[in-house]
């Protein structure tokens, strides 16, 4: 499958596509969203698609996102087109936009790792029929009004689930329920620690940590942010900014899990809280930089340190993700997961939703809804 990116007199993002010296007249944009030259001729403007999408493009490291106009793309064997309404926002975005992710796509590429929307067009052998509303981890390309995935990636949404949920559900519930129930085994009675317990992941492991018959301990930057953790089920808060977090953890009664989606002084005084036998989970570095352990410590007390990368399970044993998100989906369908979503913002003001992300002025997810349908879902409060 590919299709064509045809320069624009009147459009800077485009023309910034075409490098100095080339004269080529249309890009292709083949999986996985790279762009690349197809053909040359003499300069001047093509003639614009007739059927375009609008799409959040990133365009070389360290610039700043552009919101711009590409064709529609086809689906090919074992992919979907998909109508996309929604695309959850993540800490790797920023990263990517920095170059620093371990899976940043070349650039040129269309942002959005987790999208949902409704499946409109099926290639051959596909098993999912158009007309299905979906939830897709694509890695790329979901701020976009529309798409194409490989049907791997693309799992059928409850009944109940709104686009913008969905568009939060994945990245955020999936990492924390592998997290506690596969590399960290929490058991029903153990103490779950969560740092950055009112962030996009950091909410989720609160709520799969009641779930699974645990006591949590949140910490969380302010009240309102601890307030946030404390209704996902927290039951003992702690204030990042205190100034002694290692005794504040102990005196809390210390930890068998501490889930980490912070890094830092707050991840290093997490470490220091663990009981003999405790587990570490290193989820992210929200607050800028890996903490500092003691290794020592995780000799003399017998302690586990595990690292989790929820899509790098795609490649590892993508089973796990399968069975993961069945039993999420059923565990929402129950009414026991409520996606906390603070802000949704339309497709044009991405930069303002990545910069909210940036600054950490969220609780749980930003979703920006990059069609109208989702935007009368939320109104509707469906």
């Amino acid at each position: 499958m590919q299709f064509a990116i045809f320069p624009k007199e009147s459009s800077q993002p485009a023309t910034a596509l075409i490098r100095p010296g080339q004269m080529a007249d249309w890009f292709s944009l083949r999986r996985p969203a790279i762009l690349q030259p197809i053909s040359t001729g003499p300069s001047g403007p093509a003639k614009r698609p007739e059927e375009t999408m609008r799409a959040i493009l990133l365009s070389e490291t360290k610039t700043a996102p552009t919101l711009t106009e590409l064709p529609l793309p086809a689906p090919g064997p074992g992919e979907l087109a998909v109508a996309i309404a929604a695309c959850g926002l993540n800490f790797a975005d920023l990263l990517m936009i920095e170059g620093k992710y371990q899976d940043t796509p070349a650039r040129p590429f269309v942002m959005g790792m987790e999208l949902a929307g409704t499946v409109t067009a099926a290639g051959p052998d596909t098993t999912i029929p158009p007309g299905t509303r979906v939830a897709v981890f694509s890695g790329q390309g979901g701020l976009a009004e529309a798409g194409v995935f490989a049907e791997a990636r693309c799992t059928p949404l409850p009944a109940a689930m709104s686009f913008e949920e969905a568009a939060a559900f994945q990245i955020a519930y999936g990492t924390s329920h592998v997290a506690l129930s596969t590399r960290a085994r929490l058991a029903p009675g153990e103490t779950l620690v969560v740092l950055g317990a009112a962030g996009g992941v950091g909410l989720t492991a609160v709520e799969i940590g009641k779930r699974m018959g645990a006591r949590v301990i949140a910490l969380a930057r302010g009240p309102e942010k601890l307030a946030v953790a404390q209704a996902a089920g927290a039951d003992v808060l702690i204030d990042s900014e205190t100034p002694d977090l290692k005794a504040a953890l102990k005196a809390a009664g210390g930890a068998d899990v501490v889930y980490d989606a912070l890094g830092g002084a707050a991840g290093e005084a997490g470490f220091a809280a663990l009981k003999p036998g405790g587990r570490f989970l290193v989820i992210g570095f929200a607050a800028g930089a890996p903490p500092m352990l003691k290794l020592n410590h995780a000799l003399v007390k017998n302690l586990e340190i595990h690292g989790l990368y929820w899509g790098g399970y795609l490649a590892l044993d993508p089973q796990v993700l399968t069975a993961s998100m069945a039993t999420l989906f059923r565990w929402f369908a129950e009414g026991g997961l409520t996606p906390h979503i603070s802000a949704r913002f339309p497709l044009e003001q991405t930069a303002e939703a990545l910069e909210m992300l940036r600054t950490r002025r969220s609780t749980g997810k930003v979703v920006v809804l990059t069609a109208p349908q989702a935007a009368a879902e939320a109104a509707a409060g469906r």
